[in-house]
C-alpha cells in the first residue's frame, strides 16, 4: 500500500528504530521481551474497518502498524484482518495541487458607466450650445465651473488637513481671473492672479496668526491651479475662430482620455505610475497618444484656420502629455488628503474638479501652441 495516502511516515507508529523500546504513546510493545501477562494486559483493541485512526492509541501510531500491514510484535505472524477502507473523500495533501477556481473576474468600470456618459453628454451639450451661441455666456459657464471647483477644493483641504485658505477672496477673484483673460488676454490675466493672492494674504489677517502661512500658501496654489489656467481657455476664445481652438482643445482633451481609458482597460498590462494611480498603465498612455495625435490632425487641418496636420499630431502628442500629467497630479493631492473624489456633484464623475483635472493644465499648452503655429488670431 501506498503510505504517503495515510499521512505517515513509514514507522510512526513504531516511535524509534527496530532496536529501541516502545515509543512514548505507543499502544503495543515493541517486542517479545514482555511476558503472556503483560502481553495479554496490552492487547489491540479491534479494528473497525472503515473508520481511519480507530485502532491502538491515536491517527498516527495505528496508521503506522496497521496501515503497514506487519505484526504488533515483531516475531509475530500477522493476523489476517481486512486493511481499513480509504475514506470516501480524503482529504488533499498540502503539495496536492489545487483545482483552478474559475475564470478571473471581469474588469470593471469602477464607476455607473450609464450615469457617467449621460452626465458628460448632457455637460457636452450645454458647453457646445453656449460656445457657438454666445461667447459671453461661455465664459460665465467656466467662470461658474471655476468658483464650483475652488469650493470643492478648499472645501477638502479643510477637512482633511485642517487647512482654511479663504474661500471668498478665491471666488471673486477667480471669476474675475477668467473674464480678465477673455477681456485683455495674458496680461489681463496676471494682473487678476497677483491681485488674487495679495486678497487672499490681506483676507487671512482677520483670523489669529497660527497656521496663516500654511493657509495663505494653499489659498494662492489654489488660485494658480484652478482660475488662472483656466483663464487659458477664455484667451483662446477671444481669437477670431476661438470657438473652434476651444472645441479643438476640448475634443482632443476628452479623446485623449477615452483612449487612455479603452486601451488600458482592454490591454493595459504595465503599470504606468502604481504609487499615485494605480489604475494607469503605459498601454493606456500608447493608446491616449494615438488617439489624441489623429484626432488633433483632423481638428487642426480642418476646424483651425491656417492648421496642418502635421501641427495637429505635434498638438495631440502635447494633449496627450499634459492630460496624463493633470490626472497624475490631481491623483496625487487627493492621495494625499485621502479621498477618492473631491466632490460628488457629477453622478459617475466624482466633482467639477474630476472633470477638470486633465482639463486645466492642458489649456496652457493649447493655447502656446495655436498661438506658435496659426498666431493669436
Amino acid at each position: 500500500m501506498n503510505h504517503s495516502s495515510w499521512g505517515a511516515p513509514p514507522h510512526a507508529g513504531y516511535g524509534g528504530p527496530p532496536d529501541q523500546g516502545p515509543a512514548q504513546g505507543a499502544t503495543a510493545p515493541a517486542g517479545p521481551a514482555h511476558d503472556a501477562h503483560q502481553a495479554q494486559q496490552t492487547r489491540p483493541m479491534p479494528v473497525v474497518p472503515g473508520v481511519p485512526g480507530h485502532g491502538h492509541g491515536g491517527d498516527q501510531d495505528d496508521r503506522g502498524a496497521a496501515g503497514h500491514g506487519g505484526p504488533l510484535f515483531r516475531d509475530d505472524t500477522p493476523p489476517a484482518r481486512p486493511y481499513p477502507a480509504a475514506p470516501q473523500n480524503p482529504e488533499p495533501m498540502p503539495d496536492t495541487p489545487q483545482p483552478a477556481a474559475g475564470p478571473p473576474p471581469k474588469k470593471s468600470a469602477g464607476r455607473d458607466l450609464g450615469a457617467a456618459i449621460g452626465v458628460g453628454v448632457g455637460l457636452g451639450a450645454v458647453i457646445v450650445a453656449s460656445l457657438f451661441v454666445v461667447k459671453a455666456v461661455f465664459v460665465a459657464v467656466v467662470a461658474v465651473a471655476v468658483v464650483v471647483g475652488l469650493w470643492e477644493l478648499t472645501s477638502r483641504l479643510e477637512e482633511r488637513k485642517g487647512v482654511k485658505a479663504p474661500l471668498v477672496p478665491l471666488a471673486v477673484g477667480g471669476a474675475a481671473m477668467v473674464v480678465a483673460g477673455y477681456a485683455r488676454g495674458a496680461e489681463g490675466a496676471w494682473i487678476a492672479m497677483a491681485l488674487t493672492a495679495l486678497a487672499v494674504l490681506v483676507w487671512r489677517m482677520a483670523r489669529p496668526p497660527q497656521d496663516y502661512l500654511r493657509d495663505v500658501t494653499a489659498g494662492v496654489f489654489a488660485a494658480f491651479y484652478v482660475p488662472f489656467l483656466a483663464t487659458f481657455v477664455t484667451m483662446m476664445l477671444a481669437a477670431d475662430d476661438g470657438a473652434w481652438r476651444v472645441l479643438t482643445f476640448l475634443v482632443l482633451t476628452v479623446v485623449s482620455d477615452t483612449g487612455a481609458y479603452a486601451v488600458g482597460w482592454r490591454f493595459g498590462r504595465t503599470k504606468l505610475a502604481p504609487r499615485i494611480s494605480p489604475g494607469k498603465t503605459r498601454e493606456g498612455l500608447i493608446g491616449a497618444v494615438a488617439f489624441a495625435m489623429v484626432a488633433g490632425a483632423l481638428c487642426t487641418q480642418f476646424l483651425i484656420d491656417g492648421g496642418s496636420w502635421w501641427q495637429g499630431l505635434l498638438l495631440g502628442l502635447a494633449v496627450a502629455a499634459s492630460a496624463t500629467l493633470g490626472d497624475l497630479g490631481e491623483s496625487m493631492i487627493k492621495r494625499d488628503l485621502g479621498i477618492k473624489d473631491m466632490g460628488t456633484l457629477l453622478p459617475g464623475h466624482g466633482g467639477i474638479m474630476d472633470r477638470l483635472d486633465s482639463l486645466l493644465p492642458t489649456a496652457p499648452v493649447v493655447w502656446l501652441l495655436l498661438v506658435l503655429f496659426v498666431g493669436s488670431g
